[in-house]
């Protein structure tokens, strides 16, 4: 069963919170920032996973894969942060 852009965005939010628990710390942006980065994961792996041909049809699978979405835009940021601030 695909998922809907409102269906990965509502995903995406709890990803963000996910995402914000499992890598804890100060970002530029804050609370709101880390939130909107775990929407962007959601939708990111979302259609990765659909462009691969790659099932998401249990809830858990879903939070998986928009966590884990989150987790890695979320490292990303901070990484090209860093680097920028140099």
């Amino acid at each position: 069963m695909e998922r809907s852009i409102l269906g990965w965005l509502l995903i995406g939010l709890v990803a963000g919170v996910l995402g914000k628990w499992i890598m804890p710390g100060k970002d530029p942006g804050g609370f709101i920032v880390t939130i909107l980065i775990g929407i962007v994961g959601a939708l990111l792996a979302g259609s990765i996973a659909q462009a691969l041909g790659i099932s998401l049809d249990g809830g858990w699978e879903n939070y998986g894969a928009a966590t884990g979405g989150a987790v890695l835009l979320l490292a990303a940021y901070r990484y090209v942060l860093s680097r920028r601030v140099r």
